[in-house]
């Protein structure tokens, strides 16, 4: 019987660069010099000499254990990201999300070094999966947000749309209490990146039923992918403002352009969509399960639309009532103008 390898062509690849480059690096390091690594990793410094290094950076691991989270990031999360996507649309997004971030974190410590005078910021080593490991948790929270992951048979159960604020969390504590600072700047990054792309850029077909397979849209205008909605209830209405005077900015100098109702109204069947075709594979393992996880996850779905449709009838009903009422008042207090009957001439 042939055995073979159930993993794409693009994932493949990138395992093969996480395992050669972090052994390289290991190598480099304490085989020949510590300086020497930094052909691999990232030094603000010495990063305009080799380029090359705001990609090799991301999949130089330290050690084994940030390998084994490299690896399995990369594998199961790049399976079902590049079986849904396709390879070319996977590609891009690897390299935004592994290229962007790690230079714009390297700006980041020149301007602090600029700032502080400090040589250690100049000279700080930025590597690792840490924004791919963001990045990848945003495509997740996009396409299944309300599938709920069993961790240690049941006792912990966490919805897919809660751990990119988990992860962020997490980053930013470890980088506040144990001085991670890299792994912190590198998570936001990696979020925010992948946020962006996914919500304003990235091309998607169209998923609905009242759409053709050869429909292209741009972004996900959907509700339910709003940059609120990566927070708790609680936090969501601060941080729906901030975002809605960011965005708005951004609009006014015409760096975003603005989703029209009906791209919010497509967003929103798209998530549908998504819902309805079930969470992947690799979050699946209860076999018999699955088609009532599926079953679930669809039933969440539309219920967000139900309730996104709802709370939008009801401001447009709102607004109509006080138009209606502002016009009445307008034409109850503004006296009728009766004209006077012309005199007589003498």
């Amino acid at each position: 019987m042939q055995w073979r390898v159930n993993i794409p062509p693009l994932t493949r690849v990138l395992l093969a660069l996480l395992i050669a480059f972090s052994l390289s690096y290991q190598t480099l390091r304490y085989g020949l010099d510590y300086t020497a690594g930094h052909y691999l990793a990232l030094v603000p410094q010495w990063s305009i000499f080799a380029p090359w290094v705001y990609f090799t950076a991301t999949y130089s691991e330290q050690n084994i254990v940030t390998i084994a989270i490299a690896g399995a990031t990369i594998l199961y999360g790049g399976k079902y990201l590049e079986r849904a996507w396709g390879s070319m649309e996977y590609g891009k997004f690897i390299l935004l999300v592994t290229l962007l971030p790690n230079f714009v974190a390297s700006l980041i410590y020149v301007f602090l070094f600029a700032i502080t005078q400090n040589d250690s910021l100049a000279l700080v080593v930025i590597q690792g999966s840490v924004a791919l490991q963001g990045a990848f948790l945003v495509a997740f929270k996009q396409l299944v947000p309300e599938h709920t992951v069993t961790i240690l048979k049941g006792a912990i159960q966490v919805r897919v749309k809660h751990f990119p604020a988990i992860f962020l969390a997490a980053n930013t504590l470890s980088g506040i209490i144990l001085g991670t600072d890299t792994a912190l700047v590198l998570a936001w990054l990696g979020f925010m990146t992948s946020w962006t792309y996914l919500r304003f850029y990235k091309k998607q077909l169209e998923l609905s039923t009242a759409g053709t397979s050869d429909t292209q849209l741009r972004g996900d205008a959907s509700e339910t992918f709003a940059f609120a909605s990566f927070w708790p209830d609680a936090m969501q209405p601060p941080v729906a403002a901030f975002a809605d005077a960011i965005y708005n900015a951004l609009v006014a100098l015409r760096v975003c352009t603005p989703f029209t109702a009906a791209d919010v109204e497509m967003g929103n069947e798209q998530a549908t969509a998504r819902g309805e075709g079930g969470p992947p594979d690799i979050l699946n393992k209860g076999g018999s399960k699955s088609g009532r996880s599926k079953q679930e996850d669809a039933e969440r779905r539309r219920a967000l639309a139900l309730k996104a449709l709802d709370q939008r009838l009801h401001a447009a009903s709102t607004n109509s009532r006080q138009q209606s009422s502002v016009q009445s008042s307008a034409a109850v207090d503004s006296p009728a103008t009766i004209e006077a009957p012309a005199e007589s001439q003498p």
